[in-house]
């Protein structure tokens, strides 16, 4: 909200013709335009999470969002040269679970072994060689 506001007031305040400056009614739009797609884009970025429930797994990455079971989930991966978690489904598919990041140094090793053990627990039986839960 703040960057809509902010990017909305930059808008009105900047020169047009009229007072020596070279912004038209157009210049002003598609400012006002780029404070709102930087708004929805940080908005995304802040809503980043994964929310295990007891059946499943509820990802929500910057642009798409996906549930799995913990049935489909058969590893979890978090290799040296990742950015950020990954799973592998029982489809052969990878789903990076950006909610759990290398750059949380600690706390995104905890989580990922967390979710190692919820994975271990609730999906199929098959010991992740990545992760181990902690």
């Amino acid at each position: 909200m703040a960057t809509v506001l902010l990017f909305a007031v930059v808008a009105v305040v900047l020169p047009g013709p009229a007072q020596g400056g070279a912004w038209r009614a157009g210049d002003r739009v598609f400012f006002a335009g780029v404070g709102v797609a930087m708004a929805l884009l940080l908005w995304r970025f802040a809503s980043i999470r994964a929310v295990p429930t007891r059946e499943s797994l509820t990802i929500r990455n910057l642009f798409l969002t996906r549930t799995v079971s913990w049935r489909e989930v058969v590893d979890v991966r978090f290799g040296e040269g990742d950015p950020w978690v990954t799973i592998e489904l029982s489809d052969t598919d990878t789903l990076a679970v950006m909610a759990i990041q290398k750059a949380d140094a600690g706390f995104g090793r905890a989580e990922a072994g967390r979710l190692a053990a919820l994975v271990q627990a609730l999906g199929p039986s098959v010991p992740s060689p990545d992760v181990t839960p902690g």
